[in-house]
C-alpha cells in the first residue's frame, strides 16, 4: 500500500467513525439516513458489478458470476429502499443477515487462507467472529427502540478501526523476475 493510499484509508477510516458518532447523537434521523446509506451502497456496488460485468468479466472464465452478483446487490439495494415504511425489526433482521453473511464469509476466507498456509489471518477471523455477535446483537436486542441505529453504528465504529489498523500494518513486497 502506497503512502496516499494509506492516508486515504486512515481518512475513510475516521470518517466512518464521526459518522457513527453523528447517528448515535441525532437518533432521530438516524433510521432513514440508515437505510438511505444502505441502499445507496447497495445498488451502487450492484450497478458497479453490471458494468464490470459488461465492459471486460463477460469474455472471464466464470464471468457470469459477477453479473449474478451484481444483480442480487442491486436488488438488495432495490429491497432497502423501500423498507421506509416497515416496522424498526425488519431492519433490524436485514442487519443481522447482513452481519451473519459477511462475518461467515470472513470466517470461511481464514479457513481458505490457513489450509494454503497463509499467516495473517488472524485479524480476518476475528472480524468475521465479531460480525456474527453484532448480528446476535441485532436479534437479541430486537426490542430496543434505537438497537438498529446502535448496531449499525457500532458496525461503523468497528470497520472504521479495522481500516486504520489496516492502513498502519506492514505489507509484504512479493518480486517476481
Amino acid at each position: 500500500m502506497s503512502k496516499g493510499q494509506r492516508i486515504k484509508t486512515v481518512i475513510d477510516g475516521i470518517f466512518l467513525i464521526v459518522a457513527a458518532v453523528l447517528l448515535v447523537k441525532y437518533k432521530r434521523h438516524a433510521y432513514e439516513i440508515i437505510l438511505m446509506v444502505l441502499s445507496f451502497s447497495f445498488a451502487c456496488l450492484g450497478l458497479g458489478k453490471i458494468l464490470y460485468y459488461m465492459s471486460m468479466a463477460r469474455h472471464m472464465v466464470n464471468g457470469k458470476i459477477v453479473l449474478y452478483r451484481g444483480i442480487i446487490l442491486f436488488n438488495f439495494g432495490v429491497l432497502s429502499s423501500s423498507l421506509s415504511y416497515v416496522p424498526k425489526i425488519y431492519i433490524l433482521l436485514y442487519l443481522a443477515c447482513i452481519h451473519a453473511f459477511s462475518g461467515l464469509v470472513e470466517i470461511l476466507r481464514t479457513r481458505e487462507t490457513r489450509a494454503y498456509g497463509g499467516t495473517t489471518w488472524r485479524l480476518k477471523f476475528i472480524s468475521g467472529l465479531i460480525n456474527i455477535v453484532i448480528a446476535l446483537f441485532c436479534i437479541l436486542f430486537s426490542r430496543a427502540e434505537n438497537t438498529a441505529v446502535y448496531i449499525y453504528s457500532l458496525g461503523l465504529v468497528y470497520s472504521g478501526i479495522v481500516r486504520i489498523t489496516a492502513a498502519f500494518r506492514r505489507t509484504t513486497f512479493m518480486f517476481i523476475r
